[in-house]
């Protein structure tokens, strides 16, 4: 093989190298554990080193702001879970007291939650009404 031909070929493997590494580290980096709070609690030291996706409602009172974080309580049955809101994104308008709320983000050794996204959602709003029930709208129109 001559000396172009070489160079050509170890440039290519390089480049294929760099692009497997770079699409590995980032689906690593990507993947996110979906946990309950008592999973979460029951995961021990291992719970600080991933990422993760914890689901709560949020605990009445708890949504507060403070130096441009937002830090609200997320509650299942009797286990509780601070919550420190760290991310870029507004918050949901959803986002209330009893809402179910899904988090994303890091668990730290103070046991708070650093947040890097937050979704929110209001079951009842977005219901469908049972058969034979009339919207409040259509109703005010008669």
């Amino acid at each position: 093989m001559n000396t172009k031909k070489w160079k050509f070929v170890a440039g290519s493997v390089v480049i294929l190298a760099v692009l497997v590494w770079l699409g590995i580290s980032g689906f690593q980096e990507s993947k996110t554990y979906y946990v309950t709070l008592p999973e979460l609690r029951a995961e021990g030291p291992r719970a600080y080193e991933v990422r993760l996706r914890v689901a709560g409602n949020v605990l009445p009172g708890s949504i507060k702001r403070r130096d441009g974080e937002i830090h609200f309580v997320l509650y299942q049955d009797k286990d509780q879970l601070p919550i420190r809101y760290v991310g870029s994104d507004p918050l949901p308008d959803t986002l209330v007291d009893e809402a179910q709320a899904v988090v994303t983000g890091e668990f730290g050794r103070d046991d708070v939650f650093v947040a890097r996204q937050v979704q929110a959602k209001c079951a009842s709003k977005y219901e469908a009404l049972p058969p034979g029930v009339q919207p409040e709208s259509a109703d005010a129109s008669r």
